[in-house]
């Protein structure tokens, strides 16, 4: 099995009083390699994730960004596809694209957006990858008539630089399936599939893609760190001091096939994630992949439990 380049990142609330490009300048100075803006804008208290995604992209040099996830019920996929196809283009090709249903039906219906039920949602987001990548293709007089969408054009574009990867912020098996069917990716939150979950998670996905006829490896599987580290005793799953996060996220890597990380704690502790853990997890998993390089199960489930197989230093 083909391993994907680990890649690790900072997942940014678009909380308006925080110093968001700050942080994500610190994240490019640091040597990230993505940015993450989570998109609820039915929130009164953030600022658009959109522009906030531009002026991130200006301000930094190398760092790649993406929403994490996008609302797609108050972002038209024709329109997205356009605005994230520029940002690509004026950036030399740092941008990707998570894409979600929404996580607050009352927030997105109180907005002005359609309520989806499950199903429909599932439909929606489906019908939505299809009109973004007709966008984004070479082809001429385009048209999509979908339950949830219409999309018609004479001409694709504008295209973006390079092969932008659509990302599915999915949870549940159906889902899973869909995203093994049409996704280059998923985005996991650690606290909604904590590892038990995220073992099923992961051979669901595996499932979908091989019934698609698709290689399962070329899915990026992204999680969403949802935890704090700090110092003293550990308080549970990615809570607790930098060497327990060393070992939890090369259990995650190299036992669980998480090739992608996003640090969703305290914006304080950006620093310590991005210059001890970070790079102490990076040798870690090479030195553990050199040893056993017939190791390429992603399921095996020794964090199921949420504690790592390894033993964690003490003191």
């Amino acid at each position: 099995m083909t391993r994907a380049p680990l890649r690790f990142g900072v997942s940014l609330a678009a909380d308006s009083s925080a110093p968001l490009i700050r942080a994500a300048q610190d994240a490019d100075r640091f040597g990230l390699d993505l940015l993450g803006v989570r998109d609820q804008p039915y929130r009164r208290d953030t600022v658009d994730a959109l522009t906030l995604m531009a002026s991130v992209l200006a301000g930094t040099s190398r760092i790649r960004v993406l929403p994490a996830v996008a609302c797609l019920p108050l972002r038209p996929p024709a329109a997205l596809a356009k605005a994230i196809a520029t940002m690509d283009r004026l950036s030399g090709g740092r941008v990707e694209l998570g894409l979600g249903s929404g996580m607050s039906p009352d927030g997105i219906e109180i907005y002005g957006g359609p309520r989806h039920g499950g199903a429909a949602a599932r439909r929606a987001l489906e019908e939505a990858v299809q009109i973004i990548r007709l966008h984004w293709s070479d082809q001429n007089g385009l048209r999509f008539k979908g339950e949830h969408y219409r999309f018609a054009a004479s001409q694709a574009g504008p295209a973006p630089v390079h092969q932008i990867g659509i990302w599915l912020g999915v949870t549940g098996p159906r889902g899973l399936d869909l995203a093994g069917r049409v996704a280059d990716g998923w985005i996991a939150p650690s606290s909604l599939v904590p590892p038990k979950r995220l073992v099923d998670g992961q051979r669901r996905l595996d499932e979908a893609a091989l019934r698609a006829g698709r290689e399962p490896a070329e899915i990026r599987r992204v999680y969403v760190l949802e935890g704090a580290v700090d110092e003293g005793d550990s308080r549970g799953f990615l809570h607790g001091p930098p060497r327990q996060w060393v070992y939890e996220l090369t259990e995650l890597a190299v036992g669980h096939g998480v090739d992608s990380f996003l640090f969703a704690g305290g914006l304080e502790q950006l620093p310590v994630f991005a210059l001890e853990v970070v790079p102490a997890v990076r040798e870690q998993v090479a030195r553990e992949r050199a040893a056993s390089p017939q190791r390429s199960d992603p399921l095996e489930p020794s964090l199921q439990t949420g504690r790592s197989s390894r033993s964690v230093p003490q003191g």
